[in-house]
């Protein structure tokens, strides 16, 4: 199956390098490219796309509100978001991650690590990797920096071995260490994380990371002292 792409981002050189990146592999193609928020929500609905890579920093219409926009449309369920950013300074990452964002990737990775970002999110995977997404989301609600718009998630619809797994995908633990810890198989970890996401009303993993650091399920700092 060939993942299509669309780029998001304001500038045309950057832009041009992710084209032929891209179209460097056989099992990618570029369906678009769009220089701001609006005209990537107009893409995304035209053009069929699988992933959008979205720049957050973009004129007029931002990456974030880009984002919000299409995970809440229903014609584009099936369009994943791939956030590119300065990683350490971007401030709106932890926004766009509750915006509906998959994942995010900082502009200054490796080639390959781009491509795999892409294969990841485009596969139904949420991150990159969990442990860093756990880091720089305590980091932010930390200081302050969560999205004081939305309400914190209702833990009580959960059952007492959800909220637990919910607890260990918040500390960015992936389902096989989960399992080991929990004493249970991946198969039954997995159960519970698609039940939890039903009833948080979580797009993806990425989603319940967040959940469990809104809710105070999971609380800065605490995850990697438990499990250093």
């Amino acid at each position: 199956m060939t993942i299509r792409v669309l780029l998001a981002d304001d500038q045309a050189l950057l832009r041009g390098a992710f084209r032929v990146l891209v179209e460097s592999e056989p099992d990618m193609e570029v369906v678009g490219e769009a220089a701001d928020g609006a005209e990537a929500v107009a893409l995304a609905r035209s053009a069929r796309a699988d992933v959008v890579l979205m720049d957050i920093r973009m004129p007029g219409t931002d990456g974030l509100a880009a984002t919000r926009a299409i995970t809440s449309d229903e014609n584009l369920a099936g369009v994943v978001v791939l956030v590119l950013t300065t990683f350490e300074a971007d401030e709106y990452v932890v926004q766009a991650l509750g915006a509906g964002a998959s994942g995010f990737l900082g502009k200054g990775a490796e080639p390959a690590e781009l491509l795999d970002a892409i294969r990841t999110v485009a596969a139904g995977d949420a991150l990159l990797s969990p442990a860093a997404t756990k880091s720089l989301i305590a980091r932010f609600l930390a200081q302050g920096g969560g999205a004081p718009e939305r309400p914190a998630p209702r833990l009580e619809v959960l059952t007492a071995r959800e909220r637990e797994v919910l607890a260990e995908v918040g500390a960015g633990l992936p389902n096989d260490e989960i399992a080991q810890r929990l004493g249970v198989s991946p198969l039954t970890v997995k159960t519970h994380v698609n039940r939890t996401m039903a009833k948080l009303g979580a797009r993806d993993r990425a989603q319940l990371v967040v959940a469990a650091y809104e809710s105070g399920l999971v609380r800065p700092g605490a995850a990697s002292q438990k499990h250093a």
